[in-house]
């Protein structure tokens, strides 16, 4: 029997279909479907298989969509109803990489009430309520120096590295943030204010981990918080192991409606989930390009489950060369925007130091003088790519030490800012036509 988790009808749109084993069979976003970047509805031609499951209780989220004064939505059709921030904690917990007893942590916007939530033994223990709200806080601060709130916080993260925090944000966290903040700081500079926003972000994760210790020394973290991989690294060694699953945000929460339902360990050995390109492309045609060019888009084996790309739908380039400034024209991102670099994991702490793993999940301090792939502050947010890896990307990087000597590429998602990634075979051919990129 099928099981497929549906998450759909704020943003970010996906599905998962898993078997009663726990053998997930795929996980889609919608957006890589429809060319809709963070498309809210499903894709039209997707079906769903066996049993279905909501990703979170219709009825509690309306009645606090009453509450804020907005409108009251259709029920979602489905067999099965989950918690909005256990369908977060489930992702993480049932596919965790060890057996000891997780506290599970979910910090996002909102779900029905929560905003922020500890579970334990699968049940919660504690729980922050709308309209008190880090991840509105943190949509909101991103919406007031002129960026897109829901989209464009890792920009906001990135560009904290560039200013002070001297601005108080106490007074604007207490706030109800649901419809963004009107005023700041007369005269605050916008790095200013990013600053300041992530160091709030981060003395409040702190506080809720703090209190998530006393379960348990293993941490299983979810919701779209836990994208922010700086202050991740902050966290990383508070906890004997933490798990991040490498699709926190409402999306993963579609293989975590599933996963809660079926109520067993998922088999995730991968987040290559998603549309499959087939046919392996020839690795030493890749390096030659990149040699005589420095740059070029790879689309191939399934897509990645997840909003980062790693390896199979990205676009990569030579860090040896200053090409940063390059490669953010060509993807139509702001200039100070940082690259992360994917790197073979038995070269990995000769380069850098700091916690990584294989989902650009922490931030490492550089050891290299490879500006392309570190940020102003000196630090990359660091993908390894082990032996067992099953992106083409091991391949690539094998035979690009073998000609270069250096173990590491710069790989970036292979989209333009504001659309989804490339996903099948007619979008890399449009890519490469319209935006002058060789893609593989």
């Amino acid at each position: 029997m099928f099981i497929t988790g549906l998450s759909y009808g704020f943003h970010d749109a996906a599905a998962t279909r898993i078997d009663t084993s726990g053998i997930i069979y795929h996980a889609v976003h919608s957006e890589r479907y429809t060319r809709k970047k963070n498309d809210r509805n499903l894709h039209s031609m997707y079906k769903a298989e066996g049993k279905t499951v909501f990703y979170e209780k219709p009825f509690r989220k309306n009645l606090r969509r009453l509450y804020a004064g907005q409108k009251w939505k259709p029920r979602p059709k489905a067999d099965h109803y989950i918690n909005h921030h256990w369908s977060h904690a489930a992702a993480a917990y049932y596919t965790r990489p060890w057996e000891e007893e997780p506290v599970c942590v979910v910090i996002d916007a909102i779900g029905e009430w929560d905003t922020a939530s500890i579970w334990w033994k699968k049940k919660k223990v504690w729980s922050m309520r709308y309209p008190q709200s880090l991840g509105l806080f943190y949509s909101a601060m991103t919406h007031y120096i002129g960026l897109k709130p829901m989209e464009d916080e890792h920009i906001l993260m990135g560009m904290a590295a560039f200013g002070n925090a001297f601005v108080n944000m106490d007074y604007i966290f207490s706030k109800n943030l649901h419809r963004g903040c009107k005023y700041i700081a007369i005269g605050a500079h916008e790095h200013n204010i990013a600053a300041s926003a992530q160091r709030k972000l981060e003395e409040e994760i702190i506080k809720i981990m703090n209190r998530a210790k006393k379960y348990s020394n293993y941490l299983c973290y979810g919701g779209g918080v836990a994208l922010n991989c700086v202050a991740n690294t902050k966290v990383h060694n508070m906890f004997d192991k933490m798990w991040v699953f490498p699709n926190p945000g409402d999306a993963g929460s579609s293989l975590g409606a599933a996963a809660a339902y079926l109520d067993k360990p998922i088999k995730f050995d991968s987040p290559y989930l998603g549309y499959n390109i087939e046919g392996e492309i020839n690795v030493k045609e890749v390096v030659t390009h990149l040699l005589n060019y420095s740059y070029c888009g790879i689309a191939n084996g399934r897509a990645e489950f997840g909003p980062r790309a790693l390896g199979n739908r990205s676009l990569i380039a030579d860090p040896r060369r200053d090409i940063k400034d390059t490669v953010n024209k060509i993807k139509r991102r702001q200039q100070f925007r940082p690259f992360a670099p994917a790197i073979l994991e038995e070269y990995a702490d000769e380069y850098f130091d700091g916690p990584m793993n294989e989902y650009m999940q922490y931030v490492a301090k550089a050891k290299h003088d490879y500006r392309s792939v570190t940020h102003v502050d000196g630090t990359a947010r660091v993908q390894i790519v082990k032996p067992d890896c099953k992106s083409i990307i091991r391949k690539i990087l094998e035979e690009w030490y073998e000609q270069t000597e250096c173990p590491m590429l710069l790989n970036t998602s292979l989209n333009i800012k504001g659309k989804p990634m490339v996903n099948d075979e007619l979008d890399a051919i449009e890519f490469e036509k319209k935006y002058g990129v060789k893609v593989f």
